[in-house]
């Protein structure tokens, strides 16, 4: 695979073109399903970037809905062999969040909330090792250490030399109280959250308790920003079994407003690091 080859944004490139074409074309996915003798459904998972296409797929596809292009066809079947090719992640095994993987890989900022940890992407290797292990019942020594070794490359997104990732990230005051591996490595993890906070890249909020109700009280949420005016936001809901993702503009408008009303409720960032300093003065101290 090519390094700079990314099947889940190439899915979803390829699925919202169709999608487009089809709409030109005037039919629905109904007449498209009668058409091509296939299941409804399965034109709108095409379209949503959830199931696989084939290059057959969309030379059948483009013919039906009258493109005339080759150049264009051409590149649609492209897109089509790289979505079907394998991220990085899959060399670690089975990774059930390959998908958001591979769009985070993609997204030029995220902005993200987090009611009870630390997010991945700001975790160190001791506080990801604790996290892993007491949120995964039965996980073998093999499977904890692929995931680790995922979420620490992910990292290097923040890292990365020419157009690093821009993070804002708002965090319920539960997790710097919240003992994750031991009071040690709640110490660590706090002095390495306030370093990747004087980045100019990153931005972290903390949401006192204090505040009360708010928007981010039925749980975590994130949205990617993409640098390409044609992909829309996606807002990512991580659950335990599974996890959803929000593609309509009207759901990445709605949680934009909440994330605001989170941002405005947190404490500023200069107020953020001096509560972190207080958290972590009291892991130093006597348990």
């Amino acid at each position: 695979m090519g390094v700079n080859v990314n099947p889940t944004v190439s899915r979803r490139r390829l699925g919202s073109e169709l999608r487009r074409l089809r709409e030109i074309s005037g039919m629905t996915t109904q007449q498209v399903a009668e058409r091509l003798l296939i299941s409804q459904p399965k034109i709108s998972l095409l379209e949503n970037g959830r199931r696989l296409v084939k290059p057959r797929d969309v030379r059948d596809l483009c013919g039906l809905y009258g493109v005339q292009d080759q150049r264009r066809v051409d590149h649609l079947m492209q897109l089509a062999r790289e979505s079907g090719q394998q991220g990085w992640w899959n060399s670690y095994g089975d990774i059930p969040y390959g998908a958001y993987i591979g769009l985070e890989a993609e997204a030029a900022a995220i902005r993200l909330y987090e009611p009870l940890v630390i997010p991945g992407l700001l975790q160190t290797p001791a506080y990801a090792r604790a996290v892993i292990a007491g949120t995964i019942p039965r996980i073998t020594a093999e499977q904890a250490a692929a995931r680790l070794q995922v979420r620490l490359r992910r990292q290097d997104r923040l890292g990365a030399p020419r157009h690093p990732l821009r993070l804002w990230a708002v965090l319920d005051e539960s997790a710097l109280r919240r003992v994750v591996g031991s009071r040690e490595v709640m110490r660590e993890q706090l002095d390495h959250l306030t370093r990747l906070s004087a980045q100019p890249h990153i931005t972290v909020q903390v949401l006192p308790h204090d505040v009360g109700a708010h928007p981010g009280v039925s749980g975590q949420f994130s949205l990617l920003d993409f640098a390409d005016a044609t992909d829309a936001s996606v807002v990512y809901l991580e659950r335990f079994t599974s996890d959803f993702y929000l593609e309509k503009r009207s759901d990445a408008r709605l949680y934009g407003d909440m994330y605001a009303h989170l941002q405005a409720q947190a404490l500023s960032p200069r107020s953020t690091r001096h509560l972190v300093n207080e958290a972590i003065e009291a892991y130093a101290g006597p348990g």
